[in-house]
């Protein structure tokens, strides 16, 4: 395989473990507040252990993603990809400190029926936290499609769907 191929194919990995986590987060946001929405215990506690089962795809996905980021710009700290790779900071972060602690500790609450004050203050920093981190992955993605558009003119290739 040439040098070429294992890029396009890096690229390819990287784009589609960003999409997954993107894909992944906004789900779980969405889900929290339709659940919510339905003030039904037993959508709450089904939505809790679905967030709580469904954090090793996007601990995964966002593992792939940051480990083919940076093999594909190695050494990259400014410009475009420096700002990609301080917000994965952030999101690694607000993930470990915030949002996986309140994952179990929403979890554990639901399925004791615990639906008071602890659980919504709870619930709010952690839809706090998703939407940041929504938002940063879609700033991401963003860029990357960006960058994807300038090397394809720069290489006389038409746009991927990075």
């Amino acid at each position: 395989m040439s040098g070429a191929d294992r890029h396009a194919k890096l690229v390819r990995l990287h784009a589609t473990a960003s999409f997954v986590a993107f894909i992944v987060l906004l789900t779980f946001w969405a889900g929290t507040v339709v659940a919510e929405f339905a003030l039904d215990l037993d959508a709450i506690r089904l939505v809790k252990s679905g967030i709580l089962a469904g954090i090793l795809v996007l601990v995964a996905a966002l593992i792939t993603a940051g480990v083919s980021g940076l093999r594909l710009a190695p050494g990259a700290r400014s410009g475009v990809l420096g700002a990609k790779i301080r917000r994965m900071r952030v999101i690694a972060a607000n993930g470990v400190l915030c949002l996986v602690p309140c994952a179990v500790a929403l979890w554990y609450l639901a399925q004791q029926g615990e639906l008071g004050p602890t659980f919504y203050a709870v619930q709010a920093v952690e839809l706090a936290a998703g939407a940041v981190n929504v938002t940063l992955i879609g700033l991401n993605i963003q860029a990357g499609r960006r960058l994807a558009a300038r090397a394809g003119r720069s290489n006389g290739v038409a746009e991927s769907s990075v």
